[in-house]
């Protein structure tokens, strides 16, 4: 049964919005060996967007946008490269090596969960969200920003119950970000 392993970046003061959290080579390459790992990605409409929008090749010139850093392209080429499932009641379809997850959500992951392989891997805030109340994360993983950010969203605001959580690992980047790294407690 592959697990299904959360993580994302999140700022001291819990803000999980990208644009406050700093580019930082260290980090994208930590997110290339998360992504390595998995089989594939599990993403929410608003992530899969987010992240095709930035991370995927244009389709005219194949060149990347003058904002990209040359060591960026490790992680543009593994995102891209990845086996996408994207959870949507809205979206019609999606491509960019993509597949649309529909129905029952728990239904559906625990199915993509018995499938053979290494694991799944997922970001965002509301995807995990739904995931954490139905008991389907087996791995969560904080990347926390030395940064007080002051606004943006923050995570789980709302879950109607607690997770307790053990913690399993812990590395720290040289930019001070420290990843914490937990699993549910049983």
């Amino acid at each position: 049964m592959r697990s299904l392993r959360y993580s994302i970046n999140v700022t001291l003061d819990g803000c999980c919005d990208h644009r406050a959290i700093p580019a930082d080579e260290d980090l994208h390459r930590h997110a290339v060996q998360n992504i390595a790992q998995a089989d594939a990605l599990l993403f929410g409409r608003i992530t899969y967007e987010m992240m095709e929008v930035a991370w995927r090749p244009p389709a005219q010139t194949g060149t990347r946008p003058d904002w990209m850093e040359p060591w960026m392209e490790p992680f543009a080429r593994t995102i891209d490269a990845a086996k996408k499932y994207v959870v949507s009641s809205s979206l019609e379809r999606v491509d960019w090596n993509a597949e649309l997850v529909r129905g029952n959500l728990k239904e559906a992951v625990q199915r993509l969960k018995r499938e053979p392989g290494n694991g799944l891997f997922t970001g965002g805030v509301m995807l995990p969200m739904a995931l954490a109340e139905l008991g389907l994360i087996d791995e969560y993983e904080f990347v926390v920003q030395p940064r007080l950010a002051g606004h943006g969203p923050t995570l789980f605001a709302g879950l109607s119950k607690h997770v307790d959580l053990k913690l399993v690992g812990r590395l720290e980047f040289g930019s001070g970000a420290v990843a914490l790294r937990y699993v549910p407690r049983a």
